[in-house]
C-alpha cells in the first residue's frame, strides 16, 4: 500500500497527458486543413535511386496529416508546465518540472521535436532535393546536439561509467562522451527508420517508455518515472488514431524527439544494456538498412526486397497490421526481458 500514491500519482498523469493529446487533435486537424500539412511521398531512396517499390505501397497515404507529433510533445510540455502552476498556487508540494530529473529529457523531447518539425516543413512544401533536410545537414544537427548532451553527462552530472547488470559499474572516462553520441544519434534515428507503418512505432515506444519508467521507479527517480507516464500517455493518445488507416502520422518531429528521448532516459538510468533489449526492433530495422545499403554498393545486389525490414514484408504481402502486430510480440517479448535484466541486475542512476 505504500507504493499506491506513487501508483495514483504516474496514472494520474499519464492520463492528463492522454486526454491533452485527444482535445488537441481537434485543432491540429483544422490547422492541417489550413496549412495543407499533408505527407509527402518520396521519390528517392536514401541509396539515391527511385524508390518505386516505397511509392508503390504507400501511394494511398500520400496526403495523410503529418507533423502530429508536435501534439505529442507539446502536450507533454503542457502538462508538465501544469503541474508547475499547481505547484506555484500550492495545489501540488512539488510540480513535474524538476532540474535532476525531468529537465534533460523534456529539453531533448522539445529541441529535438522541434529539428524534426522543420525537417517535416521542409518535407510537406518539397523544400530541397530530397523533400527534407537533407541527410547529412540533419544527422549534424542532432550530433551536435547529443555532443552538448555528452558533454553536460560527463562534466556537470559526474557521468563516466556505463553499468553492466551483475557486473556492476564500469569507469569508461572521456569515453562516456562518443558513446552518449552514438546512443541519443542512433535510437532517434532507429526509432525515425522503424516508424513507416500504421502504429508500428507508437506502440513499440509505448513498451520502451514503460519498461524504463518501471525502472526509474525502482531506482527511487519518481519524476522520472511519472514523466515517462506522461509520454506514455500522449502516445495512446497518438496510438489510438494511428491504428490503419491512420488519422494522422507523427513525422519526424515525433519519431526523432522521442527516440532521442528514450535514449537519454537510458542514459539517465544508467541502462544501457537494457536498452539493447527493449530497442531490439529498433536495432534490426536500423540494420536492415546498413546491410541493404551495403550490399547493393559493394556486391550490386539486394538482400531485402526493400528496406527496412517492414517494407520487405510488406511487399511480400503480409499486410500492415500482421506486420504491426508480431513486430509489436516480438518488441514486447524483448522488453520482458530487458526489464528482468535491468531489475535483477540495478545500477545506479540520475
Amino acid at each position: 500500500m505504500e507504493h499506491l500514491p506513487q501508483i495514483i500519482s504516474v496514472f494520474g498523469w499519464s492520463t492528463l497527458a492522454f486526454l491533452a493529446t485527444l482535445a488537441l487533435t481537434p485543432l491540429y486537424l483544422k490547422a492541417v486543413k489550413k496549412f495543407n500539412l499533408g505527407k509527402q511521398i518520396r521519390d528517392n531512396a536514401m541509396s539515391g535511386e527511385k524508390a518505386s517499390i516505397f511509392r508503390e505501397l504507400h501511394a494511398k497515404k500520400s496526403g495523410t496529416p503529418t507533423m502530429g507529433g508536435v501534439i505529442m510533445w507539446g502536450s507533454v510540455l503542457l502538462v508538465v508546465l501544469f503541474s508547475r502552476l499547481l505547484s506555484l498556487l500550492g495545489v501540488l508540494p512539488q510540480s513535474l518540472l524538476q532540474r535532476g530529473q525531468v529537465y534533460l529529457p523534456l529539453f531533448t523531447l522539445v529541441a529535438v521535436g522541434i529539428l524534426g518539425a522543420v525537417d517535416d516543413w521542409f518535407n510537406i512544401k518539397q523544400i530541397g532535393g530530397v523533400k527534407g533536410i537533407k541527410a547529412r545537414p540533419k544527422f549534424l544537427l542532432l550530433t551536435l546536439f547529443a555532443i552538448a548532451g555528452g558533454f553536460w553527462f560527463y562534466y556537470k552530472l559526474g557521468f563516466s561509467s556505463i553499468h553492466i547488470p551483475r557486473l556492476g559499474d564500469f569507469e569508461i572516462g572521456m569515453w562516456y562522451i562518443p558513446l552518449f553520441i552514438l546512443v541519443i544519434v542512433s535510437t532517434a534515428n532507429a526509432v525515425n527508420i522503424t516508424d513507416g507503418l500504421d502504429g508500428l512505432a507508437g506502440g513499440l515506444l509505448i513498451l520502451a517508455f514503460t519498461t524504463f519508467g518501471v525502472i526509474a521507479y525502482f531506482k527511487g527517480l519518481m519524476v522520472l518515472a511519472v514523466f515517462c507516464g506522461v509520454c506514455i500517455g500522449t502516445l495512446m493518445a497518438f496510438l489510438w488514431h494511428n491504428v490503419p488507416p491512420a488519422l494522422y502520422i507523427m513525422g519526424d518531429t515525433g519519431a526523432l524527439a522521442y527516440g532521442a528521448t528514450l535514449g537519454v532516459i537510458a542514459m539517465m538510468t544508467n541502462s544501457l544494456v537494457v536498452l539493447l533489449f527493449v530497442g531490439a526492433v529498433f536495432i534490426i530495422e536500423t540494420l536492415s538498412v546498413i546491410i541493404q545499403l551495403t550490399s547493393k554498393k559493394f556486391f550490386k545486389k539486394k538482400v531485402f526486397l526493400i528496406a527496412p525490414l517492414h517494407h520487405h514484408y510488406e511487399k511480400k504481402g503480409w499486410g500492415e497490421a500482421k506486420i504491426t502486430m508480431r513486430f509489436w510480440i516480438f518488441g514486447a517479448m524483448f522488453g520482458v526481458i530487458g526489464l528482468i535484466i535491468g531489475l535483477i541486475g540495478m545500477g545506479n542512476g540520475v
